[in-house]
């Protein structure tokens, strides 16, 4: 039998001593003279008490002492959590810890001395466990114990995605984005848990953009043709408010070489550089007063051979005066999430290529140039506004974050 009290779990067998004792009568003569009361002589020899037989040295109950991980009926466990038993002054003779529901038991090692017995085998998510161990004394007495456990349920677990997607390459200006499925509290943990390392050797800074967006890039762009590595560690790793990271993923990013694209509104130019050297320039025509064009670095999103620009898109209603109908455009290029693009411009807008502004903050261009930008340009790469007057595009809308300067980027508390 055992008893169990919480923390810690006393299991014996108690074996009750019955002490028997055997004798024999002694015969007394009675004064029956009135002398002193003492035994009369006896003509036979001396009576003799007879040995009593030895009584059984009595049992001690033997007690169990050990401590089980996790507690008996847990719940939301982590699964990375390591599952043990300890034992005091007794051995543990065999374990086993499976699911409740079949599967596999989960391997574990003894220490030397039989006394710790600890898992070696992660455990499964939104899984109950039974969890059974005899021990034993050195007098042979042993115990049986049975308890369970249930590691963390789906509502609990959090995921992330990582952009770019492993194994991708592209330009140097991105940046590498991690969306999480669950608010991130703990901040400093899921970083702790996240390495990224570059074969430059470049060192960089993560940057939150929401409790679910973190940004990660270096000083300056990435070197060419390097190879970022992201390790993410995330199985077990608590995002705060009970929600736990299910997952590790080892993965790489390649970066081809540089290209840069610099646009100035001075003189309605965009001029081309290869690995640093000046290769084309473009007449292109930028946003209008009303609508201008942000400065400093965009980088490429995503491109499109064709595609339908929408009024609706930039928050524009018919009847609005800068309202236009539906319009396919070529060679489309997207340099910001507010609906900034390098794409060919409207025939009816070629003749301000280089000359004035008449786009709602678009860098339109020549059909050659645009297909040029398309075929050499990428995910990645890099656009420099100049001179237009507004401000630097903000880090959200799209990848800005080249505009943040490095001391505020690295520093966010």
């Amino acid at each position: 039998m055992s008893k169990s009290r919480k923390g810690w779990v006393i299991g014996g067998v108690a074996v009750t001593a019955v002490l028997i004792a055997a004798g024999a009568a002694v015969a007394v003569a009675p004064n029956w003279a009135g002398t002193e009361n003492t035994p009369a002589a006896s003509s036979s020899p001396a009576a003799t008490e007879p040995e009593a037989t030895p009584s059984p040295t009595p049992t001690v109950a033997t007690e169990f002492e050990f401590g089980a991980t996790p507690a008996d009926n847990a719940e939301q466990v982590n699964p990375i959590a390591v599952p043990e038993i300890r034992v005091e002054d007794a051995v543990i003779e065999s374990v086993t810890l499976r699911p409740a529901d079949g599967g596999q038991p989960i391997e574990g090692t003894l220490s030397a001395g039989d006394s710790l017995w600890t898992a070696s085998e992660r455990l499964e998510f939104a899984t109950t466990y039974d969890f059974d161990f005899v021990l034993a004394d050195t007098a042979g007495n042993t115990a049986t114990e049975s308890q369970s456990f249930t590691t963390v349920m789906p509502a609990n677990e959090a995921d992330a995605g990582i952009y770019p997607v492993d194994g991708t390459t592209v330009g140097t200006g991105q940046p590498i984005e991690i969306n999480f499925s669950e608010p991130v509290i703990n901040r400093d943990d899921v970083e702790s848990a996240i390495t990224i390392t570059s074969s430059s050797g470049q060192a960089g800074a993560f940057h939150w953009l929401s409790d679910t967006t973190v940004r990660y890039r270096a000083e300056e762009f990435w070197a060419p043709n390097s190879t970022i590595t992201v390790d993410m560690n995330l199985f077990g790793v608590d995002y705060g408010n009970g929600m736990i990271g299910n997952f590790d993923r080892q993965m790489t990013i390649n970066t081809h070489n540089t290209k840069l694209a610099v646009v100035d509104n001075e003189t309605k130019t965009m001029d081309v550089y290869i690995d640093g050297a000046l290769t084309r320039s473009f007449p292109i025509t930028l946003g209008t007063e009303d609508w201008p064009s942000t400065i400093g670095y965009h980088v490429v999103m995503e491109q499109y051979e064709s595609t339908k620009f929408t009024a609706e898109s930039i928050g524009l209603e018919p009847g609005d005066e800068a309202y236009y109908e539906p319009t396919v455009v070529n060679h489309a290029s997207r340099i910001s999430n507010g609906g900034a693009f390098v794409h060919e411009a409207l025939p009816a807008a070629q003749v301000a290529l280089g000359n004035i502004n008449v786009s709602h903050g678009c860098i339109g261009m020549s059909p050659e140039g645009a297909k040029y930008f398309y075929d050499t340009f990428g995910p990645g790469d890099v656009v420099q506004v100049k001179n237009t007057g507004y401000g630097p595009m903000f880090i959200w809308d799209g990848f800005g974050d080249w505009n943040t300067p490095w001391s505020e980027y690295s520093s966010q508390p």
